[in-house]
């Protein structure tokens, strides 16, 4: 079949397994040329490993520091006249690399979340590399069932206290136009703590040393965003934020029971994602820090993110800000980018967000996700869904 992109709103419903395995291996490249990164920690769990900032650790881990990984995710397989998801063929396309350079890379497909994945993912720890020296948590999903007792929460990504009005930008249309949202109630607030708060990083550390699968001294890392005061509004100050703020507390239990570098969150960027296309107002100022990056030449992607990561920010002595995160959003919240983006933001409409931003680039990031709009790949090929 010919494979083409299907966008419903802020959903491609298609990806291309040519297209993504040329991506991963370009990833893999900007690795491999940069040259090693030093590292004791080589057996890594990452959990969220198909796409984004967790693809971009397993790319990192292995090629840069030679690590055997496991991975965790929950991706559509393909059928005869169907694609996967993205992320489906990226696992494919890693684990082909991965081996083919000699590392272990062992992909379980399920819910992160349930008691039953991480069972499956803690006997092929122990079939394979037997103990893990860092975890990283990259899990980004909208609802998780409480192995607990069964209930099913969803996250609402809405602010909190009173109504946001703010500018928001149809990426579809080019248009920038002002949006309402209304404030979470407090069940919305708790389902989205639920959902993406640290109660289940808690919890697979716990299953994996009762297990007796964590190596002596280990490391876990959870990735967040923090944000811009331009993203405040909807973000940090918001049902997202409160979940965010979560994880700081879930990293300091993991610390008191483990060691004081069991556990740190770690501030990344903004990024191009799916899950950041469905969040108010973050589109447009997606647009906007892509064009301000690339004219200070501090443009970055999820790779060059995770490799200045572990190639500058966990080497030696780790810097850590007050709340006892590693930042790497530094460059975007630098003053210099900031005053840029807060003084375009200002001016911004549909009229001239062809000058201030960059909604073309916005959305070749937005395609290079499920494998489009990349250099040397044959679209008008005819390609089988299944073969990878």
């Amino acid at each position: 079949m010919i494979i083409e992109p299907k966008i419903r709103g802020f959903i491609c419903t298609t990806a291309h397994p040519v297209g993504c395995a040329t991506n991963v291996q370009r990833q893999i490249d900007h690795v491999v040329v940069k040259g090693p990164i030093p590292s004791e920690r080589r057996r890594v769990l990452v959990l969220g490993c198909s796409t984004g900032y967790g693809l971009a650790s397993r790319i990192v881990t292995t090629f840069g520091s030679d690590a055997d990984t496991i991975g965790v995710s929950f991706e559509k397989p393909p059928a005869e006249n169907k694609t996967a998801s993205a992320g489906w063929y990226n696992n494919r396309a890693f684990e082909q690399r991965a081996k083919a350079a000699g590392r272990v890379a062992i992909t379980v497909e399920g819910d992160a979340f349930s008691d039953a994945i991480k069972a499956e993912a803690i006997e092929a720890i122990r079939g394979s590399v037997g103990q893990i020296d860092l975890i990283v948590y990259s899990v980004a999903s909208p609802v998780r069932t409480d192995p607990k007792d069964g209930v099913t929460y969803r996250s609402a990504i809405k602010p909190y206290g009173a109504a946001v009005t703010s500018k928001t930008l149809n990426t579809g249309t080019g248009e920038v136009s002002e949006i309402s949202v209304e404030p979470a109630s407090e069940e919305e607030m708790a389902s989205t703590v639920k959902v993406m708060g640290g109660e289940d990083w808690e919890l697979w550390i716990k299953a994996l040393s009762e297990a007796g699968v964590l190596a002596d001294g280990f490391q876990s890392l959870n990735y967040t965003y923090l944000g811009s005061e331009l993203t405040w509004p909807i973000y940090h100050k918001g049902t997202l934020g409160m979940a965010k703020a979560d994880l700081d507390r879930a990293a300091a239990a993991i610390r008191a029971a483990h060691g004081e570098h069991a556990a740190h969150v770690v501030a990344l960027k903004a990024v191009v994602t799916q899950a950041s296309s469905a969040i108010p107002v973050v589109p447009l100022y997606g647009t906007l820090l892509i064009k301000v990056e690339d004219e200070m030449g501090l443009g970055e992607g999820p790779i060059q993110q995770i490799d200045r990561l572990f190639r500058a920010k966990l080497q030696g002595d780790i810097a850590l800000d007050d709340a006892a995160r590693i930042r790497v959003d530094d460059w975007e919240l630098s003053e210099t980018m900031q005053a840029e983006l807060k003084k375009r933001w200002a001016e911004l409409n549909t009229e001239n967000l062809s000058l201030l931003a960059d909604l073309p680039k916005y959305r070749q990031e937005f395609l290079k996700l499920f494998g489009f709009g990349i250099g040397g790949v044959d679209y008008s090929a005819d390609v089988d869904p299944r073969e990878v």
